[in-house]
């Protein structure tokens, strides 16, 4: 056979679907940074059944998210806009949204081209049911630490980190039989039940495990179906609270930890604590606060601090690992292997002390950047892909994958999608594609209106990272040669030329400043502030939301 032909050949399975559209599942973990297997962001990562996945798809070594917290980067990947397009970059819903209210969410829009859509877990941060023709389990970030009538950080964890902190953030361990005043609870934040353990063989399943059992039962009875679907399957962990069961905590004994690769000092060139404090405190910064929170908490020894969250946060890893590989054997063990799409990625990253920073919501690579598998068969060609790409190429990529319509705003106050098609890179890695040579990530800080020109914003591509911060502070990495950011030339002068270039692109990518309408709080909070300059406490010239409440407690009448 001629080998002109035998190309062709390879892809017929997959594009002779015709009418017998391609099954999706999309598989989305929460705060999954790069501590997976191939990824080479922990050498003690053990996810065998995502590398597995991987080995049989492709892995986008460079994928990015396009805002690294929850609500606005679901809301980007779910309805395919960039936060500068939405004006969604905080936890304000997504209904009270005029852009995205009138656009589709891919699920909405794969339902009204006759798809049966079924989701369970966290997909979105809000408004889950209606998007979908079957749920299954509200978010759900169980177990929890419960005493007193109230929920409290694992009881393992130390002051004062569980207290600054408490059962979310502060929380990690593993989940074991507590004595009174201590139990476990679950549920969602509007109805918390009793959750029972008394062993591992006499305990109730985790809000995860329960995710999992749905998605695999589901997919068991869906076998048969005449309509193709799409199935969506949010996991919570690893986001905190760090809580899974023993046996993950034992796949990595707390003294065989390895710490990852941190230059002292590294913090001390990088401005993204200027954004909410000033140049020479970092304490207005949650992220800076965690990390000096947990090594106060454990009498100032970081290398044990560091260790006892690493753990944590690997052996949550490992147990969403194992969760996965029961959905990829019910998959691949029926003819549902021939015929499913299936998408594995994450919300955003998470750094791990990197920078003296222990969070999400920053625009270095630890935060942002976020494992994304995806394998179709006949048409993936395995392997890696190098390519940057972002969250917001997943939409316009499940479109062009199944055949469905591009134009999924509701009418003309929504907008058409902002991302590229992966496709041309599932069949060849090393390709071409349409979409920009960089990624662009937008950072959250809380504010009641937001002007997608005065925010933070990082892009990047295959040699560089460059991040401008909304007062104007830059950084620039050049990661082709200091992959972990090690070393910020945005102040040296002999690369003011390549710091220039990706000023002007950035400010090409990113709208002109989209006035603020009357009436908002921060007109209001303006008005205040000139009433009262003295609120303004860090004398940096702008007022922010707890300078004007402490401002408020401080002033007000004494009863």
């Amino acid at each position: 056979m001629s080998p002109k032909l035998l190309f062709p050949l390879l892809f017929l399975p997959f594009l002779s679907l015709g009418a017998n559209r391609p099954n999706v599942v999309l598989i989305i973990c929460d705060d999954l940074n790069d501590y997976v297997e191939t990824l080479g962001g922990h050498p003690q990562a053990k996810t065998p059944n995502m590398k597995r996945l991987m080995d049989r798809g492709v892995s986008f070594t460079q994928a990015h998210c396009n805002i690294p917290i929850c609500n606005p980067s679901r809301a980007s990947l779910v309805f395919g806009l960039y936060p500068h397009t939405s004006q969604l970059y905080g936890f304000e819903k997504w209904q009270d949204n005029a852009i995205v209210k009138n656009s589709r969410t891919f699920m909405d829009h794969f339902r009204e081209n006759g798809y049966h859509t079924l989701g369970t877990g966290k997909i979105m941060h809000s408004g889950e049911h209606k998007e979908w023709v079957e749920y299954g389990n509200d978010s759900d970030y169980s177990p929890l630490a419960h005493r007193d009538g109230k929920n409290v950080a694992h009881p393992d964890v130390p002051a004062p980190f569980r207290d600054d902190f408490d059962s979310i953030d502060g929380s990690f361990g593993p989940l074991r039989k507590v004595e009174a005043p201590f139990s476990w609870k679950s549920g969602s934040w509007r109805k918390l039940e009793d959750f029972k353990y008394n062993s591992e063989d006499d305990r109730d399943l985790t809000a995860d495990e329960k995710n999992g059992k749905w998605a695999v039962e589901n997919l068991k009875s869906l076998v048969d179906s005449e309509k193709p679907f799409l199935m969506g399957v949010g996991f919570i962990r690893p986001h905190t609270p760090l809580i899974v069961p023993q046996k993950y905590f034992d796949r990595f004994p707390l003294e065989s930890i390895e710490l990852p690769l941190i230059k002292r000092g590294d913090v001390d060139d990088t401005f993204k604590h200027t954004v909410n404090s000033s140049e020479d405190d970092r304490s207005g910064d949650r992220g800076s606060k965690i990390y000096d929170q947990l090594i106060k908490s454990y009498g100032g020894d970081r290398e044990l601090a560091l260790k006892k969250f690493i753990q944590a946060y690997l052996a949550s890893v490992a147990s969403v690992d194992d969760l996965i590989g029961e959905i990829l054997d019910a998959i691949e063990g029926s003819p549902l292997k021939d015929n499913t799409v299936i998408i594995l990625t994450s919300d955003h990253g998470w750094g791990m002390g990197e920078k003296d920073y222990l969070y999400k919501n920053s625009l270095w690579q630890e935060s942002t950047r976020v494992p994304l598998v995806i394998s179709a068969p006949g048409l993936t060609k395995p392997g890696k892909c190098e390519q940057p790409v972002s969250l917001i190429d997943l939409y316009p990529t499940l479109l062009d994958l199944c055949g469905l319509p591009s134009n999924t705003a509701k009418n003309a106050k929504g907008r058409p999608l902002d991302g590229h098609s992966l496709k041309p890179l599932l069949a060849d890695p090393n390709g071409k594609w349409a979409g920009p040579g960089a990624v662009l990530t937008a950072m959250y800080q809380w504010a009641n209106y937001y002007d997608p020109a005065k925010q933070n914003y990082t892009l990047r591509d295959r040699e560089w990272r460059y991040i401008r911060y909304e007062n104007g502070k830059e950084e620039l990495y050049h990661v082709a040669k200091d992959a972990h950011e090690w070393t910020n030339l945005a102040m040296d002068s002999a690369h003011e030329a390549t710091l220039v270039s990706y000023r002007k692109q950035l400010l090409k990518r990113i709208p002109k400043s989209i006035p603020e309408p009357k009436g908002t709080a921060e007109t209001w909070m303006g008005k205040y502030f000139k009433k009262h300059p003295a609120a303004d406490s860090n004398k940096d010239g702008k007022l922010t939301w707890s300078e004007l409440q402490a401002h408020k407690k401080a002033t007000a009448p004494k009863k």
